[in-house]
């Protein structure tokens, strides 16, 4: 078996996945199986609620023509044969696998009326269904958003910027962010009029109300959570380790701990449980990275150890503000921020820079780039061992 002859299957074609598949495709055959046969910029969902963007591109604008694409899901990876069985009743052989599934929004079980009342904002399917919601309100009813996250801030600016009424419930505003930045948001969700409940957890969700931990209930005609994320769960299911939210258990090759011929990619895994924000900045590196470990072990050599640095969290604050909360290589908070007008103008350069770098990395395998964060080697020392979750 020549190197261009071997089989690599790329589970998942967001940002990680489709990376990794346009860097490796010079080198092997590539087949990258996604169960949507267009390109969602998840950075956009809200977007496409409030009817200003569609939130998709075309496969062709973002991926090699080198890679197939096979618009099926996923069901099962046979690690000893090496077999991956799809939705549709067929199967993929490979040699190499990169396990790039995402991540998908956690809906708590533990809150009544969520699953009945709610809307979650984690997935193309998910938005269309909620912007399909929002057509058939007045605009006048009132719109709760659940989750003080940059996901729940960046909805409720929207749909207020659109002129909604709105509240976003919330324990704390903006946890991720320092006290500057949190303040910007602050001042741009008062602007919109956007009403922060913030301190209490929601109790019970109404198709009417929402009702919290204190007592109060907030009127509401459209529910949307936004509050946490899960994974996929196809490496459990496929007799996989996974850490207690189901992400894949990796080394610091992103290896599998029980199979070298499975890579991990993307929100959807853990590296030597010391994972990085679920987010497509980081998403990026760590598909590169993934590829780097398949071609290094084509070549006969050890993969190396992934390693990329955070930079910033960027949040758009309805169309005409954002924040750009600058961060160190750890992704800690720092104190300097951009706001306003100029911080949208960033948010919006950010999620148009996504797209070229995939394109750019279709168009050049092995030009994408990045920094690396020295400190990981310190706070690996300090991770405590991952336990993977029992099968």
């Amino acid at each position: 078996m020549t190197e261009n002859n071997t089989r690599v299957v790329v589970i998942g074609g967001g940002y990680a996945g489709v990376m990794a598949a346009n860097r490796l495709a010079p080198h092997a055959r590539v087949t990258l199986v996604n169960p949507r046969a267009s390109f969602v910029e998840r950075i956009r969902l809200h977007q496409l609620v409030a009817g200003n963007d569609d939130a998709v591109a075309d496969y062709s604008a973002v991926l090699s023509p080198a890679v197939p694409l096979v618009v099926d899901e996923a069901e099962r990876i046979d690690a000893a044969t090496r077999t991956v069985t799809l939705a549709s009743g067929g199967s993929l052989d490979y040699d190499y696998l990169v396990y790039a599934v995402g991540s998908t929004g956690a809906m708590p079980a533990s809150v009544p009326g969520a699953a009945e009342f709610t809307y979650p904002l984690s997935e193309l399917e998910q938005a269309q269904r909620l912007a399909a919601r929002m057509a058939d309100v007045p605009l006048t009813a009132p719109v709760v958003v659940v989750g003080g996250g940059l996901t729940g801030i960046e909805a409720a600016a929207e749909f207020a910027e659109a002129g909604r009424p709105v509240t976003l419930v919330t324990d704390v505003l903006g946890p991720s962010l320092a006290s500057s930045g949190r303040r910007s948001v602050t001042k741009r969700l008062a602007k919109l009029r956007v009403i922060v409940a913030e301190g209490s957890a929601v109790a019970r969700v109404f198709a009417d109300r929402v009702m919290l931990a204190d007592g109060r209930e907030v009127p509401s005609a459209v529910t949307v959570w936004t509050a946490g994320f899960g994974v996929p769960g196809l490496a459990a299911a496929s007799g996989l380790s996974t850490d207690g939210l189901g992400r894949l258990l990796t080394d610091e090759t992103l290896t599998s701990v029980d199979d070298a011929r499975i890579i991990g990619a993307g929100d959807a895994v853990n590296p030597s449980n010391l994972p990085w924000r679920m987010s497509c900045q980081a998403a990026l590196p760590l598909g590169a990275q993934a590829a780097n470990a398949v071609l290094a072990r084509l070549a006969g050599e050890e993969p190396g150890a992934v390693n990329h640095a955070m930079a910033a969290q960027c949040i758009s604050l309805g169309r005409r503000a954002g924040t750009f909360q600058f961060a160190d290589v750890d992704d800690t908070p720092r104190r300097w921020y951009i706001g306003g007008r100029s911080g949208a103008l960033l948010k919006e350069q950010v999620c148009r820079w996504t797209l070229k770098w995939l394109r750019g990395e279709a168009d050049k395998p092995g030009s994408y780039s990045w920094k690396t964060n020295p400190q990981r080697q310190q706070a690996l020392a300090a991770a405590p061992t991952a336990e993977p979750v029992p099968r």
